[in-house]
This record gives structure tokens, C-alpha cells and sequence, in this order.
């Protein structure tokens, strides 16, 4: 088996993946009921909320939509300083929003105090910000943000986009005023990839109630309906919520607080290893995410070779996204991925750099 260094989809264990192969369920039952209102409890303590946790047969990219559809009636400020935050603005413009941009270089986190500024020229129904850039191993300051913008007008809501992050760094949903926080099931949570989970506040369900043209799919409203009678408006994915239950339960047993050292331990094992080895890292120091290394390609190696190189031993790491393909490579270490792993990889790459 190859192991998927990569950010997403990444590798699923055995017993994970062995759950999905259960007999399946009418949705419409109190069985499937009885399975959803348990992953739905377990998804909330991984979201640190009190409120909600949707769960969807969708990516979360799908969940972007959820919130500018559901969340603004008309104006957006987008924060983007990588691929996905800049996904999240065409999102929005495609959605027929009055969407303002607010850009950083790709190398350089969001700053709390120019979305402040941002706002004082502009009222906003939404800002929507990327936790963590899979696209630049970029970390933004997501709590800072979140107080940053509730300061500037508290009925502004703030969209966050931890789709490469939740389950591996720490994030507070209530406790940092973050009113819909999304991701997906491939990365950090080690799933098979087609489900997406956001956790919505009180506070922007009342949004959703007075918005317009909100879709079928993804409209909270409809969604919450149906969640409250632990059930989902359409047919839901039964067989990956077998397997997110087994994963929860197994995330807890390792324990948030461990889970999350964990990740860090890697991130700071190949960044220490890339600084070591006449690398440069992409992000700067104090913005670097815990879940994938993005490292500047400063001896200019083939990364194409690099990675065929590690493909013949088992492993496989991940190019430069869009215009850092080439310039950059990335190391997805999250989910199931061990320190021992990771030593393992950086082995291969020692030996393929001679």
C-alpha cells in the first residue's frame, strides 16, 4: 500500500474502511437515526460547539456554497492568500454576490488588522477566511480574525474553510466566534473522501431564515429540519457514516489534545528536516500549518523524479498547487500518519537528494 503524504485524500485504516461494508439502512429509519444522532454528537465536541453539526454527501467546496448562499444577502468580503481562499471568492461571485476581495501575497497570513480596516469602509454580511491553505501550507490567524471582524460590526458573519485542518490543529468554533466552520472527511480526519460537515451557530441560522433563494441542497433551514429528527432532507451517504463513527470514536481515544500534538510533532519534524537541507519554508515562521509542509524548491530538484523516486518505495508526496507547481512541494502529514512515517519519508528523501 502507498502511504499518501499528500494533502488529501489521505490513507484510511483497515477497520475505518471495514465499516463502511455494513448492511445497509433505510434512511428512514430508527436505526439510521439512532447512527446519525451519535456521529452528529461526536462531530460537535470535535468542532468545540454547542450548536450544530451538518452532515452532507458532499465535498467541501459544496459547503462553500452552503454559506454564501445561505449566509448573504448580498455582500462578501473574500480573504485570500492561496488557491482555496480564491475557490471561496469565485464561489461567491458565481453565486450572483457583491463580493469584495481582500488579498495577501501567497506567502503572507491574512492580517486581522486589514480586515478590520476593510470593514470600515464597507458592511458586509459575510467574510469568508481559510483556516489553512492546503495550497501553501499557510496557517491564518483565524481566532484574531473572528474578533477582529465581530469588533467591527457583530452582525457580520464569519465563514471559516478548515477543510486541511479540523481534527489536526486546535479550533475553538464557539469559544472563537467562528458562526460556520466547513470541512470535508479526506484530509485530517482520515476518511474516504464525500461528505462535508459544517458547524452553524444560532446566530446564523437566524441569517439563513431571512435569506432568499437560498437552493434546495444545501439550505440550512432544510437541513436543520431534518437534523433535529436526526435525519438528512436527501438520501445521505449511509455508508461513510458508518465510517465516520468508527473514526470519531477512534479520534477520541487517542484524545483531541494528543491528536493535535501529534500533528504539530510532524509538521515540525519536515520542517526542521527541510531547513536542514538547504530548503526554504514557504510560509513564515509562526503561520506554518500543522497538517502540510509547504517547502520552497530553492535547489530547484525535479519534483516529478523526486516523487517517482518515493512512488517505487511506497510513499508519495505532493507537487506545488497552480502557479507553485515546480517552485514548491508539499508534505501532507495528517490523519493517520505517524512521527515514525514521516521519519520513514524523509529517509527516502535523503537518499534520493544522495
Amino acid at each position: 500500500m502507498t502511504h499518501l503524504f499528500v494533502p488529501g485524500p489521505v490513507n484510511v485504516d483497515p477497520e475505518v474502511a471495514a465499516a463502511q461494508t455494513k448492511e445497509m439502512l433505510p434512511h428512514r429509519s430508527a436505526e439510521f437515526e439512532a447512527l446519525f444522532r451519535g456521529a452528529e454528537a461526536k462531530l460537535r465536541k470535535l468542532f468545540y460547539t454547542e450548536t450544530r453539526v451538518f452532515i452532507t454527501a458532499s465535498s467541501g467546496t459544496g459547503l462553500h456554497e452552503a454559506a454564501v448562499r445561505n449566509l448573504a444577502h448580498n455582500k462578501v468580503l473574500s480573504c485570500v492568500n492561496g488557491a482555496f481562499g480564491k475557490r471561496w471568492h469565485d464561489v461567491a461571485l458565481t453565486n450572483g454576490k457583491d463580493v469584495d476581495l481582500l488579498t495577501a501575497e501567497w506567502d503572507e497570513p491574512i492580517s486581522p488588522d486589514e480586515v478590520a480596516e476593510a470593514m470600515q469602509k464597507e458592511k458586509y454580511d459575510i467574510v469568508t477566511v481559510v483556516h489553512n491553505e492546503t495550497s501553501t501550507g499557510m496557517m491564518n490567524p483565524i481566532k484574531e480574525i473572528a474578533a477582529a471582524v465581530h469588533a467591527a460590526d457583530p452582525d457580520t458573519l464569519v465563514c471559516v474553510d478548515a477543510v486541511s485542518s479540523l481534527s489536526g490543529a486546535r479550533i475553538e468554533m464557539d469559544a472563537w466566534g467562528v458562526d460556520m466552520l466547513l470541512t470535508s472527511s479526506q484530509k485530517c480526519l482520515a476518511l474516504p473522501p464525500g461528505l462535508g460537515f459544517a458547524g452553524v451557530n444560532d446566530k446564523a441560522m437566524a441569517r439563513a431564515a431571512e435569506v432568499e433563494n437560498r437552493g434546495w441542497y444545501f439550505d440550512l433551514v432544510r437541513l436543520e429540519n431534518h437534523r433535529v429528527k436526526n435525519s438528512t432532507p436527501a438520501t445521505p451517504a449511509i455508508s461513510l457514516i458508518y465510517a465516520l463513527d468508527v473514526q470519531l470514536d477512534r479520534i477520541f481515544e487517542e484524545g483531541l489534545d494528543n491528536r493535535f500534538a501529534r500533528h504539530s510533532a510532524m509538521a515540525k519534524k519536515a520542517q526542521d528536516w527541510a531547513l536542514a537541507h538547504d530548503f526554504e519554508m514557504f510560509a513564515p515562521e509562526g503561520y506554518r500549518s500543522q497538517t502540510v509542509t509547504t517547502i520552497k524548491n530553492t535547489p530547484e530538484v525535479n519534483v516529478a523524479e523526486m516523487n517517482a523516486f518515493l512512488v517505487e518505495r511506497g510513499m508519495r508526496i505532493a507537487n506545488g498547487y497552480g502557479p507553485l507547481k515546480n517552485e514548491t512541494f508539499r508534505i501532507g502529514h495528517m490523519g493517520e500518519t505517524t512521527l515514525a512515517d514521516v521519519d520513514k519519508l524523509l529517509e527516502a528523501l535523503e537518499a534520493y537528494l544522495g
